[in-house]
């Protein structure tokens, strides 16, 4: 596994591990829920696509071409289902609640095991995401209503679109958090010390310039209200390789269920830029 945040060497404490391994126990305990708003809200969290090594190439291409949708953590050599840069005894073959399985761009399963599918040439990369920032975010003092409510984000498919890497292309998917507009103002200072977990917002405002006609119906997630003094404010979303995988239309693909993440053993704080 080659860690990709510029190399640097992470220490995981303790705590951190402990916390970290019982989010991952309850995961292969039967857990199956949204992971935002857990116990290890100050842990980061993880997206997963995993493919065969035919299409691999292509798909770091992908990522590296659309850093802000696709922030790579890691990436597991072939056959590998352990991260040990991340959290030690984490496999993600189990330790993510829910999984998706795609075959020819559908969408064919949503387990919660997909250890009979594991084969040796799956190659797993690991991209951060969103739930990591909203750590900062809450630390500040900056209410996020999803967590409030105890409701996955909502996400929402675009008309932005990505740069095709081969196969891989399609819209960009953003998540959505009401805000007041000073609070606005902060989430975008915050949230761009974290660009291995999205960085600032793409949009803020009016969200039919991006393409969305309806808050209320997300395509992922759960719709929250944005009350009359709020703005929506829209960061790049993980989400984004599966309405691509729609068009690359892989014999497989194993990703996280939107809202399902993998909890590591790293804290937020040590992803943050100077």
């Amino acid at each position: 596994m080659r860690p990709m945040l510029n190399a640097r060497a992470f220490t995981i404490d303790a705590d951190a591990a402990a916390r970290g391994a019982a989010q991952r126990r309850a995961a292969r305990e039967g857990f199956a829920g949204a992971t935002c708003g857990t116990e290890a809200l100050d842990l980061v969290q993880a997206n997963l696509v995993v493919l065969p090594a035919a299409d691999a190439h292509d798909f770091l291409l992908f990522c590296q071409r659309n850093p802000r949708p696709c922030p790579l953590l890691a990436v597991a050599e072939a056959g590998a289902f352990n991260v040990p840069a991340l959290g030690a005894g984490i496999d993600l073959r189990t330790d993510l609640p829910r999984y998706r399985v795609w075959r020819r761009g559908e969408l064919a399963d949503e387990p919660a095991d997909v250890r009979a599918l594991w084969r040796d040439d799956l190659v797993s990369f690991v991209i951060g995401c969103s739930f990591s920032f909203e750590w900062a975010l809450l630390a500040e003092g900056i209410p996020l209503r999803h967590v409030a409510q105890g409701r996955n984000v909502s996400m929402y498919r675009t008309s932005l679109p990505t740069e095709p890497a081969g196969r891989f292309a399609g819209p960009l998917v953003v998540t959505m958090r009401p805000l007041k507009a000073a609070d606005a103002i902060r989430a975008v200072q915050i949230t761009s010390r974290f660009p291995a977990v999205h960085g600032a917002p793409v949009h803020l405002g009016d969200p039919k310039l991006i393409g969305i006609h309806d808050l209320a119906r997300p395509d992922y997630g759960d719709a929250v209200d944005v009350m009359p003094d709020e703005i929506p404010v829209f960061w790049a979303c993980g989400v984004t390789p599966q309405a691509a995988l729609e068009v690359a239309r892989p014999a497989l693909c194993i990703t996280h269920a939107p809202g399902s993440m993998l909890v590591t053993d790293l804290r937020n704080h040590q992803l943050a830029t100077l």
